[in-house]
Parts: C-alpha cells; sequence; structure tokens
C-alpha cells in the first residue's frame, strides 16, 4: 500500500510539471541589449528609431517642465498641441518620427510666411486647425489622449483639461538647457529616448563651438551689438529689447558680441526703447528682428532714414536683417541653432569665414527633419532671406 501511495504521489507531481512547462510565463524576460548613441556628422541624416508594438502599449512615466509627474498608459495615438507659442512645441514633436500622424489637432503655426509643419507633413490637412486662445472644450471634443502646452498655459488651458481627466504635458523649450530637458521629456513620451539623445546632442554640440571659439576673449575683442525687435501693433513702430534671460541675449553674448541693452532696467518681457535711447548706446553692430513682417525691406528703409544714418552701425553697413524661412531664427524654436550660428559669422567674422550658411541651413533641415534638396528648394528656400 506504502508503495502504490509514493507511485501515485510520483505520477501527480510528474503531472504537474508537465503541465506547468506547456503554459507560458505571464510575465517573460526581454534580453537586455546594451545601446550606444553616437551623433551622425551633420552633413549625415540621422535614421529615425520607429516605434514597435511593444513600445506603443507600454505605460509611460514622465516628469515635464512643471515638475509634475506625469503617467500615461501607452504612446499617445491622439494628440493636440494647443496654445500660445504653440510653433516652438510643434516643431519639437516633429522632430520625432511617426509622431506627426498622431497630431489630430494644432494651433496656429502661422506667423505671416506659411505653416512649416504644412509644408512637410502630407496630412496636415486632415488635422484640426485651432485658434491660440481655444478653450478646453474645443481641446476636450477632439478626445486626445494627450494635450502639448507651453507652462504658461497651466492654468488657462491645462488646468481645466486634467480636471476632466484628459493627460497634459507642459513643456518650455525657452532656453538652451530647457531644450536638454524638454527633448528628453518628449524622447520618454514617445518612447524613443535614442532620438532624444541624438537630438540633444545635436543642439549642444553646434552651441558648444560657437561657446568655445570665443570662450577666451575680452571685452576689447567683441563688438557692442544691439539687437532689436521691430514691431508694428496697434498700426504704431516700436523697437523693442530682449530681458537678460531671453535666448536672443544668450545667442549675442555665446557668439562673442556685447547685449549694449543690459545696462538699462528691463521688463520681463520685452522692453519698448526710443531712438534716442539707440543713438545713446550707438552700438558696433544693429540686428533686427521681426516675426510677421520682411525684416530685409524694414532694415533698407532704415538705411535710408537720415536719422538712422547717423548711427555708427548704419554708417559702417553693420545692421542686418536676421534670417528668416518660415520663422525668425532668433526665437527659441529649433531654427534658433540656426540662428546662433548665423550671428556668430557676423559679430566674429575672422573665426567663421569658410562658413556656408546655405549649406549649414540645408544641413540642419536634412539633418533633423530628413528634408531633401529638392524639398528644400522647393519649400524651404523661397522664404529663406537675411542669410547672406
Amino acid at each position: 500500500m506504502e508503495k502504490f501511495s509514493k507511485k501515485i504521489l510520483f505520477v501527480f507531481i510528474a503531472t504537474l510539471l508537465v503541465l506547468s512547462a506547456c503554459v507560458p510565463s505571464s510575465t517573460p524576460t526581454a534580453e537586455i541589449i546594451p545601446i550606444t548613441v553616437t551623433v551622425p556628422p551633420q552633413n549625415e541624416v540621422v535614421k529615425p528609431v520607429t516605434l514597435t508594438e511593444e513600445t506603443s502599449s507600454a505605460p509611460i512615466t514622465t516628469t515635464d517642465a512643471l515638475g509634475r509627474t506625469v503617467t500615461l498608459e501607452k504612446v499617445p495615438e491622439r494628440i493636440v498641441i494647443a496654445g500660445k507659442a504653440v510653433i516652438m512645441l510643434t516643431d519639437a514633436v516633429y522632430l520625432f518620427p511617426d509622431i506627426g500622424n498622431r497630431v489630430v489637432g494644432v494651433s496656429n503655426l502661422n506667423q505671416g510666411h506659411g505653416d512649416f509643419i504644412g509644408a512637410i507633413d502630407p496630412t496636415f490637412g486632415e488635422k484640426e486647425k485651432l485658434a491660440n486662445d481655444i478653450g478646453p472644450e474645443q481641446i476636450a471634443a477632439l478626445q486626445p489622449d494627450l494635450v502639448i502646452l507651453k507652462s504658461s498655459m497651466a492654468e488657462k488651458l491645462g488646468s481645466p483639461l486634467e480636471t476632466q481627466g484628459i493627460p497634459v504635458i507642459y513643456l518650455d523649450f525657452e532656453t538652451p538647457e530647457q531644450y536638454q530637458r524638454d527633448l528628453a521629456t518628449l524622447g520618454q513620451v514617445f518612447q524613443n529616448d535614442t532620438r532624444a539623445q541624438e537630438l540633444a546632442a545635436y543642439f549642444s554640440d553646434v552651441a558648444a563651438k560657437v561657446s568655445s571659439a570665443t570662450a577666451g576673449m575680452d571685452d576689447t575683442q567683441k563688438p557692442r551689438v544691439l539687437l532689436l525687435y521691430y514691431s508694428t501693433k496697434d498700426g504704431n513702430v516700436a523697437f523693442n529689447v530682449a530681458p537678460e534671460s531671453y535666448i536672443q541675449t544668450y545667442m549675442v553674448q555665446t557668439a562673442g558680441g556685447i547685449p549694449v541693452w543690459l545696462d538699462i532696467e528691463l521688463d520681463t518681457g520685452w522692453t519698448k526703447v526710443n531712438l534716442e535711447q539707440i543713438a545713446a548706446w550707438d552700438p558696433d553692430q544693429i540686428f533686427v528682428v521681426t516675426y510677421t513682417e520682411n525684416t530685409v525691406e524694414i532694415v533698407d528703409n532704415l538705411k535710408e532714414d537720415p536719422n538712422w544714418q547717423a548711427l555708427k552701425a548704419v554708417a559702417n553697413n553693420q545692421i542686418y536683417a536676421f534670417p528668416a524661412d518660415f520663422y525668425s531664427w532668433d526665437q527659441p524654436d529649433v531654427r534658433w541653432i540656426l540662428g546662433l550660428k548665423w550671428l556668430a559669422t557676423k559679430i566674429q567674422p575672422d573665426l567663421w569665414s569658410s562658413v556656408d550658411m546655405l549649406q549649414e541651413t540645408k544641413t540642419f533641415y536634412q539633418t533633423l527633419y530628413g528634408i531633401d534638396e529638392a524639398i528644400f528648394n522647393s519649400q524651404v528656400s523661397p522664404l529663406l532671406t537675411g542669410i547672406e
């Protein structure tokens, strides 16, 4: 009887082992493959890392620009990019392959020279076009599984959306440091850390090259520079200078110039200045930016104005229209890195005499957006001004 019981026990255990071998584990272990990130030469297109079914469905946790921990069920499939200053967000989102076709709604991207995304995204016509002052109800109607906003839109637009259970990610993209942080956030959200690291390295590498070229200079080797924002709000012409914290100030300093406007009391935003103040500064160089008008024509008109002809910069032909295509290169859109390069060639021309800005621009669009020369020539080049 004892031998018989032992046989039964043996058969029972063996059967359990066989059955357990036939049932797949609910938590399989994945092979860990180390990833080495390399930054391609600037004349080589960055090869995209595409989304897979596995990465698209896994829960995602990230920290946004406001320090909030945000958890998404998976890589978002219905993205809305809304609010003010939306071009900085949208142009950054489109740096990630396969994400543009997930955008279902976007606020106005046109600064007077067309929609850049409309020129590169064949599905752009199918997306809902939103006003920059859109309300949360209109966004919610699009049934997004992610809304991307500037941090400044948190109270007015973000909070009402979050109370409805709609996930919101806040980004800034205002300074070089924020570019590093916010690109990393998008890399997590889109499950493409490799691409985020490649992009961050591209921006930091170009900025570091410009910065290192002027790092050993003293003030006697640097021109006194004035960067002016020309605006015609309410039909009145006004000239404005940037706060010390704005990227325009950083660009002048990094390119090897002395921002003359830092000696006055500045607002938290653009500060209006008159011609009397500009004449008192009498800078070596003047750079003019606009966002909705033809900057080259404005500078040409200033050169013909007797009041401006009395300025040193104008008399020495050192007044320049800041380059632009769809958008001006001075603002903290992705093009700021092109603006920094161009500015360096003007402020410290002896250091950058071999730089061909047209080729640099082609390389920028090829590297970041995969735009070949034919598309560049048909879509970007006709709008390109000020790089001479």
